[in-house]
């Protein structure tokens, strides 16, 4: 995932920066948001800069936030930020057959460069995992549109990101910058909303979230999350096909 000119040079890359730049904005606004919301907690300036160049994981960074500023205790802060991010272990599953042939610091700057958006527009360009049958021709073709998906988000997000933390004191809070946020993480949920059962558990969490509202340091996430997984798991387990000519026991 470096910057190897093989990458950089391929047209695929060029593809994977133009199919991104067309949600940069939205990623931009998310990013913006979220650096304002930092200082206005109450963080410094260095620990802002240093949350979201190392976490680099919006949705993971707005749900820490008000607990951090809240007092809350380090593991309910973790074990948020945890639940909220379980989805780049679904994400790092299907992406594994598409980078296994890279070396291991490759694969996990990757893993730290991929994010919702362009684990999407990926996947929608490639939706056949590689086998040992791909030529090198195309598996690098994959490697540069993800570098150029991976580019645009990164560039947009650290941007914006960081500029809300340089201009925090000086932007309006009613500007709606929240309202751009929430808009940002909707057009991402909606694009993962790909089958029934993502239908389906997105409904479930955003109905649990809403009933466990009144719960303390924003427990109502977790509840959410638990409760959807729960669901889609009950359901695929009930879709499985069963052994023995299709029989349960």
């Amino acid at each position: 995932m470096f910057l190897r000119p093989a990458y950089y040079r391929h047209p695929e890359f060029r593809i994977g920066v133009r199919d991104l730049a067309s949600v940069a904005t939205g990623i931009g606004a998310w990013g913006l948001m979220t650096g304002v919301a930092m200082i206005n907690s109450g963080m410094s300036a260095v620990e802002a800069v240093a949350m979201t160049l190392l976490v680099f994981a919006g949705s993971a960074q707005l749900a820490a936030i008000p607990l951090i500023a809240a007092g809350a205790p380090l593991w309910v802060i973790l074990t948020t930020a945890f639940c909220v991010n379980l989805r780049f272990v679904v994400f790092s599953a299907h992406l594994r057959p598409y980078v296994m042939h890279m070396p291991l610091r490759e694969r996990l700057v990757t893993g730290y460069l991929t994010a919702d958006l362009s684990y999407v527009f990926f996947s929608r360009r490639f939706p056949h995992h590689p086998d040992a049958a791909t030529p090198a021709s195309e598996l690098q073709a994959q490697q540069a549109y993800l570098m150029g998906n991976c580019a645009v988000n990164y560039v947009a997000w650290m941007g914006a990101s960081l500029t809300g933390i340089a201009l925090a004191n000086v932007i309006p809070t009613h500007w709606g910058l929240g309202f751009a946020g929430i808009l940002a993480l909707l057009g991402v949920m909606l694009s993962l909303a790909t089958s029934p059962l993502r239908t389906v558990s997105m409904a479930v969490s955003g109905m649990a979230a809403v009933t466990a509202w009144a719960l303390p340091l924003k427990l109502n996430i977790v509840v959410a999350i638990a409760v959807a997984v729960t669901l889609a798991l009950i359901i695929d387990a009930q879709r499985a096909p069963a052994p023995h000519g299709g029989k349960h026991d």
